[in-house]
């Protein structure tokens, strides 16, 4: 084998991998519930055993309450709409120019990591005698096709900055 296969399966049986029961409960008032752990008298029912799960916290699945307004805006004067302060517009230019910075800076990592990804997919390829459509390279081709849509995700998110 060669060293670079080697060292992608050493890397891939090392990376931790979370695995839990995954429960589907509704609540009385018909609300639907995913989580990993079973809620007592909420109709859980369970979906999949030993999946992957991710470890993103999700929300509660009940509707927020409405915040109250900080007593600093309570006179009307300054706040906007829905009770949010007003910004002036200084402070709304940088932080907009500070929000395209970070995204142009997130779409060239994403770009490096997109030509990555397709070197490696290459250069499985040209191991298997040009076949990108071995299941062996099934997980590079994955890899391509997450990146390419990141990419496309944050350039439709600055294309719609002012």
């Amino acid at each position: 084998m060669n060293s670079r296969l080697l060292l992608l399966l050493a890397a891939l049986s090392c990376s931790p991998v979370a695995r839990a029961d995954i429960f589907k409960c509704v609540d009385e008032a018909g609300h639907v519930t995913y989580t990993n752990s079973r809620a007592p008298g909420k109709g859980c029912t369970t979906l999949s055993r030993d999946q992957a799960v991710s470890s993103v916290p999700g929300g509660s699945g009940l509707p927020r309450p409405a915040a109250a307004p900080s007593p600093m805006h309570q006179g009307g004067a300054s706040a906007g709409a829905a009770g949010f302060p007003r910004i002036d517009s200084g402070t709304q230019r940088a932080r907009d120019t500070d929000r395209r910075r970070i995204l142009e800076q997130e779409l060239t990592t994403e770009q490096q990591g997109l030509d990555a990804a397709r070197r490696e997919l290459d250069e499985q390829a040209a191991r298997n005698g040009g076949d990108r459509n071995s299941v062996r390279a099934q997980p590079l081709r994955d890899k391509v096709q997450l990146h390419e849509r990141n990419v496309e995700a944050l350039r439709r998110e600055i294309s719609n900055l002012r």
